[in-house]
């Protein structure tokens, strides 16, 4: 009788769902999946377009090549994305910048 009306004291567990902090059992946010069946997804190592096509120059003119690497808001699309190199990046970058400069690339897109 007197085990049933006892509380649970500072730092012992009722045993209860609600002794669970706010990582800990299952899912939003909670540990590793588990079982689940789904297919582990496959990612390719993505690689310069410009070293591979052996691009030696990034013409600002070139409208058709430099929308490739505008978002549709009108952003510059980050390297981790394209999987454009570094130094090719930078050159692409100011393309970019010179084609807005002019007008041949919008500075943003649709609203």
């Amino acid at each position: 009788m007197a085990d049933e009306t006892r509380t649970s004291g500072p730092g012992e567990s009722s045993g209860g769902s609600e002794s669970r902090g706010p990582r800990g059992g299952g899912r939003p946010g909670g540990g590793p999946r588990e079982g689940g069946g789904g297919r582990k997804y496959f990612r390719r190592k993505k690689v310069c377009k410009f070293c591979v096509e052996k691009i030696e120059s990034i013409n600002y003119k070139d409208v058709r090549l430099l929308g490739q690497f505008v978002a549709e808001s009108g952003k510059i699309v980050p390297r981790r994305l394209t999987g454009v190199c570094t130094p090719h990046q930078r050159r692409l970058s100011t393309a970019i910048k010179q084609a807005r400069n002019i007008a041949l690339l919008p500075f943003a897109g649709r609203a």
